[in-house]
């Protein structure tokens, strides 16, 4: 039976990947730091539960050094802040939000890659916000931007050990923290259906998986344009709804 580790799992993306790997026969590894949030979400789904905040580096050494060689590790667990004002730069936030999505990342990988043998995969969820500079997004976007370099180099880096990298790039997806966002959302797609993308994705191989399509190319050909006019029409994309 193939075992899976996803962090983040006790609600929105990464809870959906372990009802669906699960349900899919993986063996899946459910990670939080929240026991009884992460109990009642996944009970009676044979998940094995995994109990650390990505943010403190001992916990998740302890949590995952003795587990057993895994064929798929998917991190997904972060946060999201903005800066409302940027002239009054919250270094605190900034921090927190990085400490979280970028410096989580790697407290895990450190006792997970010697858990991964030839032919397992790494996949680190990002964001497509990497793709374009959005206003209030500086804290968020920076740490996204750091996970797609990481995993860029850690592709190049553990090819030797046939360890496989991919890079997921997801639009805005319904769950709990998008619903706190106070601005519109196109393309913003159900929670089943990015779980699928990402399963459909990694099953593939593929080095980068990004969905929905239509709202990537958006983003994309947006990315094209001089930076000056991109400066002059960005405020509008994450207006605050009054």
């Amino acid at each position: 039976m193939k075992r899976v580790l996803i962090t983040g799992a006790s609600s929105g993306i990464g809870l959906r990947l372990a009802l669906d790997y699960a349900a899919d026969g993986w063996q899946v590894v459910a990670c939080g730091r929240n026991r009884d949030k992460l109990g009642q979400a996944l009970a009676g789904t044979g998940c094995e539960l995994c109990l650390f905040d990505v943010r403190d580096r001992e916990q998740a050494r302890q949590a995952l050094g003795e587990l057993a060689p895994l064929d798929l590790v998917i991190l997904n667990a972060g946060s999201c802040e903005y800066v409302d004002d940027a002239a009054a730069f919250d270094a605190a936030l900034f921090a927190r939000v990085i400490d979280a999505n970028l410096i989580g990342a790697a407290n895990c990988l450190a006792p997970l890659l010697p858990r991964m043998s030839a032919g397992s995969r790494l996949a680190l969820v990002s964001s497509s916000v990497t793709l374009l500079p959005l206003t209030r997004a500086e804290a968020y976007g920076a740490s996204k931007a750091g996970l797609d370099y990481l995993a860029r180099s850690l592709a190049i880096d553990l090819a030797p050990r046939r360890i496989a990298v991919s890079l997921i790039r997801p639009g805005f997806v319904d769950t709990p923290l998008t619903r706190k966002n106070d601005f519109p959302m196109p393309g913003r797609v159900p929670v089943a259906e990015a779980s699928l993308a990402i399963r459909r994705g990694l099953a593939r191989g593929r080095a980068e998986i990004g969905f929905p399509s239509g709202f990537i190319w958006v983003l994309r050909l947006l990315s094209w344009l001089p930076r000056g006019l991109w400066a002059r029409l960005a405020p509008t994309a994450t207006r605050k709804q009054s």
